[in-house]
């Protein structure tokens, strides 16, 4: 928390895999300047997905379209993690054939540019699925250490307080992104994709 707050975060959103007792005891302790987002990464039957705004955490090992229908019954907002990361159980993998599909209605957002995903062209493929099915592109660390916080990010317009601001800020989103501890300028053929997702727009490292 204190490192986000240093490098000039607003939000941050804790994500611990299928559970969120340490998401609830970071929001009661967070510093002022800073809003925690009580999150979870649901182990799904066919891989990862990312809960936000939750009350309680949701069991791993139910279908994505039921944990998705879990995440929304608790008024919360469903993300799409690194969907072609060839390393980890993303949307892009075979167990996914059946579920992606009656899982895209119930997303709020696909993760376009993950920071750890350093191989292959997984995010121009994320990006490219959120441009097809008009789903706002979101800009993540996903950091796992203090020295990835905040190396990619998204920024979102409005006051955000609720899981519904959120939903209408991802609307007009912007994008920050970065690989390790360096931000980078996002240019070329990915850039084209993320600036055409719902009126996105490239916001340059400063």
């Amino acid at each position: 928390m204190r490192a986000a707050l240093d490098r000039g975060l607003t939000h941050l959103a804790i994500t611990d895999h299928d559970r969120i007792d340490g998401a609830l005891a970071a929001r009661e302790r967070a510093p002022g300047g800073l809003t925690v987002i009580v999150g979870q990464e649901i182990r799904t039957t066919a891989g990862d997905l990312i809960g936000l705004y939750l009350k309680a955490p949701v069991p791993p090992g139910l279908s994505p379209h039921d944990a998705a229908v879990a995440v929304h019954e608790q008024g919360g907002v469903v993300g799409l993690p690194h969907p072609y990361d060839r390393f980890r159980a993303g949307a892009g993998r075979s167990a996914w054939a059946d579920e992606l599909e009656r899982l895209l209605p119930l997303l709020d957002y696909v993760e376009a540019w993950n920071a750890r995903l350093m191989l292959g062209d997984g995010n121009a493929r994320a990006a490219e699925l959120a441009a097809a099915h008009k789903l706002p592109g979101v800009a993540v660390s996903d950091a796992h250490t203090v020295l990835e916080v905040g190396v990619a990010y998204s920024v979102v317009p409005g006051v955000i307080t609720t899981a519904d601001e959120l939903l209408t800020g991802l609307q007009h989103v912007s994008l920050v992104v970065g690989r390790g501890s360096r931000l980078i300028r996002l240019t070329g053929p990915l850039a084209k994709l993320i600036q055409r997702m719902r009126g996105n727009r490239r916001v340059e490292p400063a």
